[in-house]
C-alpha cells in the first residue's frame, strides 16, 4: 500500500493525514520491523515475519500486484559475498518481480472444466 492510499482509506469522516506525517508514521513501523519499505513500488507492506527481526525478501507480482515475503537465501548469499570483499553489510533487500501462478494460468472459457 502506497501512503497516498493509507490517507484515501482513513481520511473519509476525519480531518485527513498530511502526507509528511504519514511517511514519518511508515517509516517509524518500518524501523519496529512491523512493514518492509518496497523500494521498487514506492509502496509498504505489512511484515510475515511477526516480531522477529530479519531481512525482507519478496516475489512480487508485476500482473495483480501480489506480495509474498519469503525465505530465499539471498542473505547468506549477500554475507558471503560480502566477506569475500571485506564489506560489512547493513540491509540486504530482494525483490524478484514476475507473475503469480494464478496470474500464468490462462482464464478457462465456458466450455472448459
Amino acid at each position: 500500500m502506497k501512503a497516498y492510499d493509507l490517507i484515501g482509506v482513513f481520511g473519509p469522516g476525519r480531518a485527513p493525514a498530511k502526507p509528511p506525517t504519514v511517511y514519518r508514521s511508515l517509516e517509524f513501523l518500518e524501523g519496529l520491523g512491523l512493514v518492509h519499505r518496497l523500494a521498487s513500488l514506492s509502496a509498504f507492506v505489512a511484515c510475515a515475519g511477526g516480531s522477529r527481526r530479519h531481512q525482507a525478501e519478496f516475489l512480487i507480482c508485476d500482473c495483480c500486484g501480489r506480495v509474498d515475503e519469503a525465505e530465499l537465501g539471498a542473505l547468506e548469499i549477500a554475507e558471503t559475498l560480502a566477506g569475500r570483499a571485506d564489506f560489512r553489510l547493513h540491509r540486504v533487500l530482494l525483490e524478484a518481480h514476475g507473475l503469480c501462478a494464478a496470474c500464468r494460468t490462462p482464464a478457462r472459457g465456458p466450455n472448459q472444466a
